[in-house]
């Protein structure tokens, strides 16, 4: 084997052994793109990472595609006189969004959010009526270590334990993936940034 190639083999088994490191540590990227050291007990659990917009910190639980003849999907999507009657060439997208206020002060969690996939299509929330749908995401002023969704809510208690944040999406966006969910804080802050799965 020549010099030349055992360097290059060497090159790559460090890399590997870097990446392998990296792994195990369960670093991730935060919103603000700082690396953040992730525990074994939430990596083993599957959780997300945290990321942050303005003072708050957020979490996302899940993102998925809804169906609406589902009967657990169904209920996420209480309230929407059309939801069944969607285009085929569309589909319903949840994301199940929760909050903790570590802030130290009184904070309200966002309800200002954008989805973008990889062609630049810009994608908003659709409306939903929290008087109706006990699972949807809504703005709210949290004390000191507060939640959101609290845990003796319907949201907070079911089974993926976040707020609904709801999109119509064109079904071609599979084609288009990554999708990314930006988070915007108070007015002039910039808007956080997580890879959303699909």
């Amino acid at each position: 084997m020549s010099l030349r190639r055992t360097f290059k083999n060497s090159g790559i088994l460090v890399l590997l052994a870097v990446l392998a490191t990296l792994a195990v540590s369960g670093c991730a990227l935060d919103g603000r793109n700082n690396l953040k050291i992730i525990s074994q007990t939430e990596l083993a659990s599957g959780a997300e990472p945290y990321f942050f917009s303005g003072d708050m910190t957020y979490q996302v639980q899940e993102s998925r595609q809804l169906n609406p003849f589902d009967v657990e999907d169904v209920q996420y999507l209480a309230g929407l006189k059309t939801a069944q009657s969607i285009p085929g060439n569309e589909m319903w997208f949840g994301v199940f969004l929760w909050a903790k206020n570590q802030s130290g002060h009184i904070e309200t969690t966002t309800d200002h959010f954008t989805m973008t996939d990889s062609s630049g299509a810009t994608y908003y929330p659709v409306k939903l009526n929290a008087a109706v749908n006990p699972y949807a995401w809504t703005s709210q002023t949290l004390s000191p270590d507060g939640i959101e969704p609290s845990a003796d809510s319907t949201a907070g208690y079911g089974p993926i334990g976040g707020g609904l944040i709801l999109f119509e999406l064109p079904v071609s966006v599979y084609s288009n993936r990554p999708l990314t969910l930006d988070v915007y804080g108070a007015a002039g802050q910039k808007a956080s940034t997580i890879s959303l799965d699909l």
